[in-house]
């Protein structure tokens, strides 16, 4: 395992030539990777780092800490967006912002300027669009200037937030107010609010972007949207202890595939909305999910058990449990982080 912490590198403070030569080992390591797999990055929100998973060997290949409470995570090319807040628990400490890392160096690059609380960050082109859970508003952030180009009143409790496709809409799930606020990301106005079960925690959109899925944890239940119309069109209720959180579609979007939170299972459902196909079994409180872009793989961030569950799609089984940081939360796949 590679790890950026002095600490972890037995290094003393003295040792600047070790400390130098250490790192810049574990950079060509990370380097070396990429030529041979994707990478998964793992956000651990109580350990405050970043674990880094070679997805050809499923193994560990990097750490680096984060600090305070690091959750949302977005890839975009050599960049990952990384939302990191305070807790609410605890003394009022450190930053609340979104970070910029170099996903070949495991170096945050940049800060951006966040509203209070901010939970789930995605990025399209040259924008970051982000939830601030605790003000109940989302910003909309220019990548090269850190201008924050608006922010927007949503509904109570923001979270996801997802894009469609083509990047005309923003969906925002807000947790206490039951709704997904709609963004028309062009006018950066507010066009829409649905009402769904209780407590939405993540959307997805059809490649096309005529369906839209939404899940609501405490609702037990997955909501299909028509995008078009704003209109909930299907519902699937849940069973048993069943919490819906994380979703992922197969790339031939004929499953889909859902993190049941409590209820320590991955479900796949018909997209349809018709019923469960399947439940895989994996690790405790699986959060957010990531799918490997070929489709093969799916991992699971198993937020009590600490670790990640890699289920092979063709057999519907898991194939390898990962061991990461205190707290797994975010969770995304980056497409071979090329050389500097």
């Amino acid at each position: 395992m590679i790890s950026w912490s002095a600490a972890a590198c037995g290094l003393d403070v003295g040792g600047r030539r070790r400390r130098a030569a250490a790192l810049q080992g574990a950079a060509l390591l990370l380097v070396a990777s990429a030529v041979n797999a994707d990478h998964l990055f793992v956000t651990n929100e109580r350990a405050g780092t970043l674990t880094v998973i070679d997805t050809g060997t499923d193994a560990v290949i990097g750490t680096m800490n984060i600090g305070n409470r690091p959750r949302g995570i977005a890839a975009a090319g050599n960049r990952l967006y990384i939302a990191v807040s305070q807790w609410r628990d605890r003394p009022r400490t450190g930053r609340e912002a979104i970070v910029a890392v170099d996903a070949r160096k495991l170096k945050i690059v940049r800060e951006y300027k966040a509203g209070t609380d901010p939970e789930v960050v995605t990025v399209a082109g040259a924008r970051l669009y982000l939830s601030n859970e605790d003000a109940g508003t989302a910003s909309i952030v220019d990548v090269a200037s850190g201008k924050h180009l608006a922010t927007l009143v949503v509904g109570t409790e923001p979270e996801g937030v997802t894009l469609s496709p083509e990047g005309r809409l923003a969906y925002v799930s807000c947790e206490s107010s039951n709704t997904v606020t709609v963004i028309d990301t062009r006018a950066q106005k507010v066009v829409a609010n649905i009402l769904v079960d209780p407590r939405p925690r993540a959307s997805i959109f059809s490649r096309d972007g005529k369906r839209a899925w939404v899940s609501s944890e405490i609702g037990s239940s997955i909501s299909l949207i028509d995008p078009a119309t704003h209109r909930v069109t299907k519902r699937l209720r849940l069973g048993g202890t069943d919490r819906p959180v994380g979703m992922a579609l197969s790339t031939d979007e004929k499953r889909l595939y859902v993190a049941t939170g409590r209820g320590n299972s991955i479900l796949v459902v018909d997209p349809a909305l018709t019923r469960v196909l399947a439940r895989i079994p994996v690790g405790s409180r699986p959060w957010y999910i990531a799918m490997t872009p070929d489709g093969r793989k799916l991992y699971v961030a198993n937020n009590l058990s600490n670790d990640v569950s890699v289920i092979d799609i063709a057999t519907s089984r898991v194939v390898k449990t990962i061991r990461v940081g205190d707290g797994p939360w975010g969770i995304a796949v980056a497409t071979r982080p090329a050389a500097p």
